[in-house]
């Protein structure tokens, strides 16, 4: 059964998925276009195995879905919203120090 998210459980399952590098770039991706995963995997240049799970965390998250595709399941955002936030959220921040982290990076594992 679905069920609507509230605002504070949809921010944190954004901040999750945003939380992998590998999971930033699936949804950057899906962003430009839907894909299948072996498409994604070798685009990514990561095994299928490792690209399976990040896709299950992001469906996990409510924030990919799949379609079914005769034998094949296709992947895309799950709102055509998503896309934008994710420029938006990319935009956002324009400068940012590559050689530091925030400084309690270390004490609250962050960054």
């Amino acid at each position: 059964m679905l069920t609507v998210a509230s605002d504070i459980e949809v921010l944190a399952r954004f901040g999750r998925a945003l939380a992998d590098p590998i999971r930033c770039r699936i949804l950057l991706a899906l962003r430009d276009a839907p894909a299948y995963p072996a498409d994604l995997a070798d685009a990514l240049g990561i095994s299928r195995t490792r690209l399976s799970n990040h896709l299950a965390c992001l469906r996990d998250c409510g924030l990919v879905a799949t379609v079914p595709d005769g034998r094949r399941t296709r992947y895309e955002l799950a709102d055509p919203r998503l896309g934008h936030a994710l420029d938006d959220l990319r935009t956002a921040v324009v400068a940012v120090e590559t050689d530091r982290t925030c400084p309690d990076a270390a004490d609250l594992g962050c960054c």
